[in-house]
């Protein structure tokens, strides 16, 4: 299955990327540090969904609406007082087909499964506002994933799709960690 191909081919990126994000949100102290990091989020997730529109449409993706999204991190954002104003510039694969365009899904998707662990890290600094975002779908998280990847699967059927498809995961991981590579939390 695609799905498990993609989870093992990054692995590496994923631990690269979850460790630059812990470590920016072990520095938040204020709100207006994690409305920093938010901003990051914001951006990357904003391009890359520019990036994948044109290729995720209710025919690939049917539940695409209900899903979680930048606008949630906006919101976020405003809530802590800031704006999405002065963004990071941020560099995202390139999509050309809607297997590569699930495949970055994946890497956005994903990071619902450690949302509540966010949640909880920041709740400890005393950060409660603006978690929409990392709330993700609550009790319903697990069954939104499991339908993500089954369509991911169903596009990605031909094994010699998954080595494009395992590319632009990849390179989703590491663009991302790029984001917090140029910014810092003070």
């Amino acid at each position: 299955m695609l799905s498990q191909n993609i989870k093992e081919s990054t692995s590496a990126a994923h631990q690269k990327l979850e460790g630059t994000v812990v470590r920016q949100l072990k520095a938040i102290r204020s709100n207006a540090d994690y409305a920093e990091v938010l901003k990051n989020f914001y951006a990357y997730f904003n391009a890359v969904e520019k990036a994948i529109m044109p290729y995720i449409t209710n025919e690939v993706l049917p539940d695409y609406v209900q899903r979680r999204n930048s606008s949630y991190i906006k919101q976020d954002v405003e809530e802590l007082g800031e704006s999405v104003d002065h963004l990071p510039e941020v560099n995202v694969p390139q999509v050309t087909s809607p297997l590569e365009a699930l495949s970055a899904l994946y890497v956005l998707e994903g990071s619902i499964m450690g949302g509540p662990y966010i949640v909880q890290m920041l709740n400890k600094y005393g950060i409660t506002g603006g978690t929409s975002f990392f709330s993700g779908y609550g009790e319903d998280t697990g069954k939104m994933w499991a339908a993500f990847t089954a369509v991911l699967n169903t596009y990605g059927e031909d094994p010699a799709s998954h080595a494009k498809a395992i590319e632009v995961a990849n390179e989703t991981f590491s663009k991302f960690g790029e984001v917090f590579n140029t910014t810092q939390v003070s």
